[in-house]
């Protein structure tokens, strides 16, 4: 079986966009995906890249459109300014690491986590909504947010962001099979290709 490193965060809205796609060709291609959630802020550092209120106008205007042509491409409902944007993503991305540190399967939970940012309007830094996101998903929320504030998990988180950094990675999302990197929803296709080989 062919093994991918996925690394994201969940408030990312291209990571949203392709998500659906990514397991669809995991499905396809028997590929495992190693979920590694990561911190922007230090990545972004690395690469060169602006924080999006940093960037010039025109390249923000640009973004949304993307997100909704991609949004009708992949057939994705979308808010691409939805009102819980941008948040802190952290103790969402936690509650992925902590479900990962039980043996869990996380892809569900990691999409509805997308979802609830960027097609429901909630707010996925209020323990409220991830909460109730856990208990949609029969786990145990009580323990995964209680393991997720662990220092264990901060770390865990830290070093995801640190080899992040160390590879080169982008930006969220990007995807990595054999050592190369897919930067963005918008490589899945030449993904798929580089699975076919």
């Amino acid at each position: 079986m062919k093994e991918m490193d996925y690394y994201f965060t969940s408030l990312s809205p291209f990571a949203y966009l392709g998500q659906q796609k990514l397991h669809q060709l995991a499905e396809k291609y028997r590929v495992k995906i190693h979920y590694k959630p990561i911190q922007l802020g230090p990545v972004f550092g690395a690469s060169g890249a602006l924080p999006l209120g940093q960037r010039p106008k025109s390249r923000q205007a640009y973004r949304l459109t993307e997100l909704k042509r991609w949004s009708e491409f992949r057939q994705q409902p979308m808010n691409i300014q939805p009102t819980y944007f941008p948040v802190d993503p952290s103790l969402a991305d936690r509650c992925i690491i902590a479900l990962l540190q039980q043996g869990k399967e996380v892809s569900a939970f990691a999409g509805a986590v997308m979802r609830a940012c960027w097609s429901q309007e909630q707010n996925i830094a209020d323990e409220d909504v991830l909460t109730q996101l856990l208990l949609e998903h029969q786990l145990d929320a009580q323990d995964v947010l209680s393991l997720a504030k662990q220092e264990s998990t901060l770390a865990q988180y830290q070093a995801n962001t640190e080899e992040a950094v160390a590879k080169g990675v982008l930006g969220s999302p990007s995807y990595w099979l054999q050592e190369e990197q897919f930067w963005g929803q918008d490589r899945l296709e030449l993904l798929e290709v580089a699975l076919q080989v």
